[in-house]
């Protein structure tokens, strides 16, 4: 969708200044990430596209960055104090480590559905975590609340402006390495990143279109920019539970009314066709939410005038979720086939479906067998299996050619 003009007040937003001034505070912090050519994109896009890793930034997303600056930022007091935070596992490290190298006590609150491997690792930077709540909304709840009764400084994840400058400095490295970029590709759950790298890239290069794309099943600033002000979701269902935020702020949406050309979304299985696309194409291990650039591109690469710029946000994933997020992308790109054939119970015919099988090169994953189904007639018997192929043509053939034999086929 277009971004509006929506005629209303609007509060101070982050300069090019700012995030130079931030910039300048991480030099000796943050890596300076490296931008690494897609074929696989640029194939696709008619030009070059460059995917900007962040997944490999300290702390394995861009969150070090804003984290960093409001902390850093804060007066001895208030670091005495120790900082609070909410998040669903990347602004949690990020404010683990940077309060453990300013030297400041930290506390976070996760949802309890927040990934263990997220858990761990912000305990090993040194917070202390407390789980509570579905979400991350009640997560920000119950931070802010321990802060009012403690006196910590709450850490917002996008909300403020420090942050905002800190992770603009995503887009300042941009420009230094790809001068001639046409379109910056960012993903966007409350809005801070795409925030930070539209005031950094619009103050330097006005003419460079700035893309925010959201997740389609937690996408709150749709709502939002038609509002003219943030409108929380009523519920969100997304695997890239990064992103999966109900509300912008007023600073963010501010951010996003001024800066950014356009908003997208992108379904769950383009998020999974994305993942697995970094996987195999590009070697690089990505959470969801941190394919959301990437996603947008494979799902609509017309929509993007190169040299284009992804950034790959993040790269703390749970195994566990990866292994379900790549199979349901191998579904997604037409790599997984899932039929039901109708054979004759006889010695024999299952052995005659798997020959079929073996003939066209389809790799059997799982096979059931099934005599007691209604739709069956004495003497019949159904068998399910899942198939690995080599994609949607192969799929086909598989079809085709199971058909051809006389077998009664029908999607699984």
């Amino acid at each position: 969708m277009s971004v509006p003009e929506v005629p209303t007040a609007r509060p101070p937003l982050v300069t090019g200044a700012d995030v130079e001034s931030a910039a300048a505070l991480l030099q000796d912090v943050v890596r300076h990430t490296p931008l690494w050519h897609s074929r696989g994109l640029a194939d696709r896009v008619g030009g070059p596209v460059w995917l900007k890793c962040e997944n490999l930034q300290r702390t394995g997303s861009f969150k070090i960055r804003g984290a960093y600056t409001r902390i850093s930022r804060l007066t001895d007091a208030e670091r005495a104090r120790g900082v609070v935070a909410a998040s669903a596992g990347n602004h949690a490290q990020g404010v683990a480590l940077a309060a453990r190298l300013l030297g400041c006590a930290a506390t976070v609150f996760m949802p309890d559905s927040a990934p263990l491997p997220k858990v761990a690792a912000t305990r090993s930077y040194g917070a202390e975590v407390r789980l509570g709540g579905p979400t991350l909304t009640e997560a920000l709840q119950f931070a802010s609340e321990h802060a009012e009764r403690t006196g910590s400084v709450f850490i917002h994840p996008f909300e403020h402006a420090d942050v905002i400058a800190g992770q603009g400095t995503v887009g300042l490295e941009v420009l230094e390495q790809c001068p001639d970029v046409a379109t910056v590709v960012v993903c966007a759950g409350g809005g801070g990143l795409v925030s930070g790298v539209a005031a950094a890239v619009k103050a330097r290069r006005p003419d460079v279109r700035v893309v925010a794309v959201q997740a389609e099943m937690a996408a709150a600033f749709p709502g939002s920019l038609a509002a003219g002000r943030p409108v929380p979701l009523p519920a969100m269902a997304t695997m890239a539970d990064g992103i999966a935020v109900a509300s912008p702020g007023d600073l963010t949406l501010a951010h996003v009314q001024g800066l950014v050309d356009e908003v997208r979304t992108v379904s769950e299985e383009d998020l999974s066709r994305a993942l697995l696309f970094c996987l195999e194409r590009a070697k690089l291990v990505v959470e969801p939410a941190g394919v959301a650039a990437v996603a947008a591109i494979l799902a609509d690469p017309e929509a993007f005038a190169p040299p284009v710029v992804a950034v790959v946000s993040g790269g703390n994933i749970d195994p566990v979720l990866l292994l379900k997020v790549v199979q349901h992308g191998m579904a997604a790109a037409g790599r997984y086939l899932s039929l039901r054939l109708t054979v004759p119970d006889r010695p024999g015919s299952l052995a005659g479906v798997l020959a079929e099988l073996a003939a066209v090169g389809a790799n059997v994953l799982e096979v059931e067998h099934e005599r007691t189904g209604t739709g069956l007639h004495v003497g019949e018997v159904e068998i399910f299996v899942v198939l690995e192929t080599r994609g949607p043509d192969h799929a086909d053939e598989v079809t085709a050619a199971l058909t051809r034999a006389g077998y009664a086929v029908a999607p699984g």
